[in-house]
């Protein structure tokens, strides 16, 4: 039963690789990186304006109090915008492997400095998990060891469907919902959805940035949710827009997986991920541009067998698939395993 330690947040989809972990036998030791610096909102703005390197001497200073003599097979960072290679030297001594697995795009340009730690640490690491084809070569140039390609997972357990009750399909019921954060190039998108007709409900957090904002506010339903909540408010939309980050150079996200893990409706950016992802119009419905994305909207509300039809189909597609958290940390510990033998391990898709 492999020991690892695991350096995360303890919310969100970090939590739920944690616990997949666990599911899958590893023993867990869990703790936040955030939780090791000072308790003040200015360690995260000087992280996102000037980067996490400038924290190194707090984080390592707090782990060694935390880790004392204990000793892991693995050390799994998730993110690491706080880890900079004295971190990771530190982490050696008390991890046989150190690895890498980040969410976002950290060799891009959107997040600023935010990842200037990790971009200094990746040469450090046993190995690096990316989320994006281009971030395959520009973690090689940064001089990566090793490379792995993995996708956006759903959580077994997070988001499994929950049964409803009639009062959970009147308080979160909605037509066409998008759920998420306020990003520049989405006020735009959605506020033409909205003037094409679509009955749009839209949660998540600073949709008030938005230049729309006074338009789009009628249809605003909320901030952030998550837990149970998260998931009713998808299973009780007739259907769930899946919106990409351009900055973060999405072509799949975290909702390509979680919506059809929870029984909805998938109605996405048609992508080549997207695609090799699910069947157009069988398991789930995609668009390019706001105009096709309207008109795939209405269709959908048209036609109620259809919608459960792509949304059961999509369901099944998942579950058949390899994006989900348990084989995920499976690849990961698979390819750990791997750095020991002689073959060089290749990035895959």
């Amino acid at each position: 039963m492999p020991s690892v330690l695991y350096l995360g947040q303890k919310s969100g989809t970090c939590l739920d690789r944690a616990n997949a972990l666990r599911r899958i036998g590893c023993m867990v030791d869990h703790i936040d990186p955030r939780e090791l610096l000072p308790a003040t909102v200015w360690v995260d703005r000087w992280t996102w304006r000037m980067g996490g390197h400038w924290f190194s001497p707090w984080a390592q200073r707090a782990l060694q109090a935390r880790l004392g003599f204990k000793r892991y097979h693995l050390c799994h960072v998730d993110c690491g915008e706080w880890i900079t290679p004295a971190v990771i030297a530190l982490l050696r001594r008390h991890a046989r492997h150190v690895i890498n697995y980040n969410n976002d795009d950290p060799t891009g340009a959107r997040d600023g400095a935010r990842f200037a730690a990790y971009r200094q640490a990746v040469p450090h690491y046993d190995l690096v998990a990316v989320l994006r084809e281009t971030n395959v070569p520009e973690v090689k140039a940064l001089g990566a060891r090793r490379v792995l390609r993995v996708h956006h997972c759903a959580d077994e357990v997070s988001h499994a469907p929950r049964p409803l009750s009639e009062a959970d399909r009147q308080t979160w019921h909605s037509q066409v919902l998008f759920l998420g954060t306020w990003f520049p190039e989405r006020g735009p998108f959605l506020l033409e959805l909205i003037r094409l007709g679509v009955p749009l409900t839209i949660r998540g957090p600073n949709w008030h940035k938005a230049p729309e904002w006074a338009e789009l506010q009628p249809h605003w339903a909320g901030g952030a949710i998550g837990g149970d909540h998260y998931a009713k408010a998808i299973q009780c939309a007739q259907v769930n827009l899946g919106l990409l980050s351009r900055e973060n150079r999405d072509l799949h996200t975290t909702r390509s997986v979680e919506i059809p893990a929870l029984g909805g409706l998938l109605c996405a950016e048609r992508t080549p991920e997207h695609t090799a992802m699910y069947i157009e119009g069988q398991e789930a419905l995609f668009w390019s541009g706001a105009e096709e994305c309207a008109a795939v909207c209405r269709e959908a509300l048209a036609d109620e067998h259809r919608r459960q039809r792509v949304a059961s189909a999509g369901h099944w597609r998942h579950l058949l698939s390899p994006h989900r958290n348990d084989a995920l940390m499976r690849t990961l510990l698979t390819a750990v395993d791997q750095i020991e033998a002689p073959a060089v391990l290749e990035p895959t898709a």
